[in-house]
């Protein structure tokens, strides 16, 4: 009887509270000057990793002045997005001989930073539920 009162406490417990609901996030990059190229994304959950360890990434032939991205089957919760216009193709961002990118790039919020990378908390949003979307512009 204990067995039988004990699993029904955990399976009440995991249909009500434990549940994490996943969701889908839309991204939308405006602003594409130059119709070439490809756009690389990159979705980050954590400060800590912010910038060095992606959740997850996608990349995306450029064919307009507008790129989508839509990331399924994400938690709830605080994300960051980096985004960069990769011209050239060549799989990074370039950047002059003092290391200043010289390629397009934007993040969440349209957050700036000062003598470098915005950081995550500037960048972070709330995903919760459905229907969200995040507009950057480059």
């Amino acid at each position: 009887m204990k067995r039988l009162i004990l699993c029904a406490s955990f399976s009440f417990i995991a249909l009500t509270g434990f549940t994490q609901q996943l969701t889908e996030l839309r991204i939308k990059i405006e602003n594409i000057k130059r119709i070439e190229g490809s756009m690389k994304i990159a979705v980050y959950n954590s400060a800590d990793l912010f910038l060095s360890e992606e959740l997850m990434s996608d990349m995306k032939v450029i064919s307009d002045d507008t790129v989508e991205f839509v990331f399924d089957g994400l938690d709830e919760g605080t994300y960051a997005i980096s985004v960069f216009h990769d011209e050239n193709n060549n799989g990074k961002l370039d950047a002059n001989f003092m290391g200043i990118p010289s390629e397009p790039y934007a993040f969440s919020n349209n957050a700036k930073g000062l003598f470098g990378p915005p950081s995550f908390e500037e960048c972070q949003f709330e995903l919760e539920g459905d229907g969200n979307e995040i507009v950057i512009s480059l």
